[in-house]
């Protein structure tokens, strides 16, 4: 047992790799943030346009354009710092909160 561990040192562990998946991470929701979009406005379109299937249009791409903001933002940060900043409070819930109301609004879509 004499002084071997189990994990890695802090001092062999590489510190671009976190942000650097933490960047990929980000990239990976915000393309399927944007198939789900796809998908919703083709469900909303099918059969001709309507007030109703426009108006879904239009508030999926409005989430996915302010989910995409967030994320920008965040990729960017990841890229231009060593340290990266913490995430915000702030950017995790609308992030959070587009996710959902996107999922939501496709699932509206689907079911309709």
């Amino acid at each position: 047992m004499g002084g071997v561990t189990a994990g890695p040192r802090a001092a062999d562990r590489d510190p671009g790799l976190q942000p650097e998946r933490t960047r990929l991470a980000w990239r990976r929701t915000t393309l399927s943030s944007a198939v789900a979009t796809v998908l919703a406005l083709k469900t909303a379109l099918h059969g001709g346009p309507s007030a109703a299937g426009v108006l879904a249009c239009a508030v999926c791409c409005a989430l996915w354009l302010a989910f995409l903001g967030v994320a920008h933002s965040r990729v960017r940060a990841l890229a231009t710092a060593s340290r990266p900043p913490t995430l915000a409070p702030r950017q995790a819930t609308a992030a959070v909160l587009c996710a959902l109301a996107l999922a939501v609004c496709a699932g509206v879509l689907v079911l309709v």
